[in-house]
C-alpha cells in the first residue's frame, strides 16, 4: 500500500506542488481566483448583453474588440514586466479587472461597456485574458527546477481549471435563484455576478501583494543585457564626428533607455517560435470559432437550457478537464510530451466537431463531456516547452507574445462565430472549429516529430 501510495504522489505530481515555494502556491491560488471569475462571467455575458437588445453580430464585435483590447494591454505589460516589476504588473491587472467588474454591474450602455471590457479586463470566453498567464508561467518556471516544470504546470492548469468550474455552477445557481425571486429580473441576477467578479478582482489583488521580492528577475540574470546597454551608450573619445551638443546626449540616453525596456529575443528562440505560432494562430482560431461563450449561447439557444443547466453542464465539464490534466503526467513520461499533446487533443477536437450534430439535447451535452475529457491534456507539456525553449531574461517577453498571437486569432475566431451564430450556422461554427483543431494536431506532429527524436530544445514539445 506505501508503495502504492507514493508512486500514485509521484505520478499525479502532487509531490512536487506540495514541496514547492510559498510563491508558486499563491501565483496558483490567483489562478483559482481568476479562473473562478472568469468562469462565473463568460457563463452570462452573451446572455447578459443579449438582455440588453444587443444584436448577436454586435455582441460578436464586442468579443473581439475586447480581444484585440487584450493584445494591446498585454503586450505593453509583458513586454516591459521585468523591468518595472513583475508584482507592479500583476497589481496593475488584478486592478483592471476589479474595475471592468464594477462598470459591468452599474451600467448598461454599450459604449460604456464595450470601453471597460477593452481598456479592462473581461473575459468573452472563460479563457485567460491580460497579462497574468504569461507573468505567472515565467516566475513558476523561474522558481521551478526544469525536471519539475511539468508537474508544476499541471497543477497550475488544474486549479485554474478547478476555478472555473466552481465559478460556472456559482453563477448559474445564482442567476437561477435570484431571478425567480420577486422583483428580479435576468438583467439584475447578471449584474449580482458582475459585483462577485469584482470582489474577486480584490482578493487576487490581496494574494499578489503577498508575493515576495524572489518572484521578481534576479539581478544576476539580467546583468548581460545591462551591460550591453551601457557599451552601447559609450561614446569613443577624440572622435570629431561624434555630436557633443547636450540635447542629443540626452536624446539617446533616453531612447537608449526606451529600448532597454524592450528586451531582444534570440535567433534560435525565434525559428522554434516561428513555427509554433503559425500552429497557435490555427489553433486559437478555432478556439474562437468554439469558446465556452458561444458554446453556452448554442445550449441555450438551440437546446433552451436553464442558467443552472448551463452552470451544472459546463461544471462537469470543466471537472472532467481538470481530472484530465493529472492524467496527461503519467502518459507524457511514457509516450513523450508531444505524442501526449496530439494523441489526447485530436479526440477532442473531433467530439467537437459533432456537438451541433444531434437534435437531441443530451447527445450534444454527452460530447461536450467527451470533449472536455482530453481538450486540456496537451497544455502542461505545451508549457513546459515554451519555458524551456527560451533564454530566463527572455521569457516573460516570449510568453507575452505567444499570448497575443492567440489572442489575436482568437478575436477573428469569436467575431466569424457572431456572424454565423446569427445565422444560425452552428455546424459551420463548431464543425469547422474541430476541423482545424484537428489539422492542428496533425501538423504538430508532422512538424515536430522527427526534431524530437533527434534531441536538442524541440524535445520539449
Amino acid at each position: 500500500m506505501a508503495s502504492w501510495t507514493s508512486r500514485l504522489i509521484h505520478e499525479s505530481g502532487f509531490r512536487a506542488i506540495a514541496q514547492s515555494s510559498r510563491d508558486t502556491k499563491l501565483l496558483c491560488m490567483q489562478r483559482f481566483v481568476r479562473l473562478f471569475a472568469y468562469g462565473a462571467s463568460f457563463l452570462i455575458l452573451a446572455q447578459y448583453l443579449s438582455s440588453l437588445s444587443i444584436s448577436d453580430s454586435k455582441i460578436g464585435l464586442f468579443m473581439t474588440l475586447t480581444l484585440l483590447g487584450d493584445v494591446v494591454l498585454s503586450f505593453l505589460l509583458t513586454a516591459i514586466t521585468d523591468q518595472v516589476g513583475r508584482r507592479r504588473v500583476l497589481a496593475a491587472g488584478a486592478a483592471s479587472l476589479t474595475m471592468s467588474g464594477i462598470v459591468f454591474a452599474v451600467s448598461s450602455n454599450y459604449w460604456i461597456l464595450l470601453v471597460a471590457s477593452v481598456v479592462g479586463v473581461i473575459s468573452p470566453s472563460g479563457n485567460e485574458i491580460g497579462p497574468f498567464r504569461a507573468v505567472e508561467e515565467s516566475i513558476l518556471a523561474h522558481l521551478t527546477a526544469k525536471e519539475e516544470r511539468s508537474d508544476i504546470f499541471a497543477w497550475y492548469t488544474l486549479i485554474g481549471t478547478a476555478g472555473a468550474a466552481l465559478g460556472t455552477i456559482t453563477c448559474g445557481w445564482t442567476v437561477q435563484l435570484l431571478s425567480g425571486r420577486d422583483g428580479w429580473t435576468n438583467d439584475s441576477a447578471y449584474r449580482v455576478v458582475f459585483i462577485l467578479y469584482a470582489a474577486l478582482g480584490v482578493a487576487k489583488l490581496v494574494l499578489v501583494c503577498c508575493l515576495s521580492p524572489a518572484v521578481e528577475l534576479s539581478q544576476k540574470e539580467t546583468q548581460c543585457r545591462e551591460v550591453a546597454t551601457e557599451e552601447d551608450s559609450l561614446i569613443p573619445e577624440g572622435d570629431a564626428t561624434i555630436p557633443t551638443d547636450p540635447t542629443s546626449k540626452h536624446q539617446t540616453t533616453t531612447l537608449q533607455r526606451l529600448r532597454s525596456l524592450f528586451p531582444s529575443i534570440s535567433p534560435l528562440s525565434i525559428s522554434i517560435l516561428s513555427r509554433l505560432l503559425v500552429l497557435f494562430t490555427l489553433d486559437s482560431f478555432a478556439s474562437g470559432l468554439a469558446s465556452p461563450s458561444w458554446l453556452t449561447y448554442f445550449f441555450s439557444t438551440v437546446h433552451h437550457l436553464p442558467p443552472s443547466g448551463l452552470g451544472t453542464l459546463f461544471l462537469v465539464s470543466n471537472l472532467l478537464a481538470t481530472v484530465s490534466n493529472l492524467a496527461a503526467l503519467p502518459i507524457a513520461r511514457r509516450l513523450g510530451p508531444l505524442k501526449t499533446m496530439v494523441f489526447t487533443h485530436l479526440p477532442s477536437a473531433v467530439f467537437l466537431a459533432l456537438i451541433p450534430l444531434p437534435n437531441a439535447t443530451w447527445p450534444a451535452m454527452a460530447l461536450l463531456a467527451l470533449r472536455a475529457c482530453t481538450q486540456s491534456m496537451d497544455q502542461a507539456p505545451r508549457q513546459a516547452f515554451l519555458a524551456a525553449a527560451v533564454l530566463p531574461e527572455e521569457r516573460t517577453a516570449v510568453l507575452g507574445v505567444v499570448n497575443v498571437v492567440k489572442t489575436l486569432a482568437q478575436a477573428g475566431g469569436i467575431g466569424t462565430a457572431g456572424v454565423l451564430a446569427g445565422r444560425q450556422m452552428w455546424v459551420v461554427s463548431l464543425g469547422g472549429a474541430g476541423g482545424m483543431k484537428a489539422v492542428y494536431d496533425l501538423l504538430m506532429l508532422w512538424m515536430f516529430l522527427g526534431l524530437g527524436e533527434r534531441g536538442g530544445q524541440t524535445t520539449g514539445v
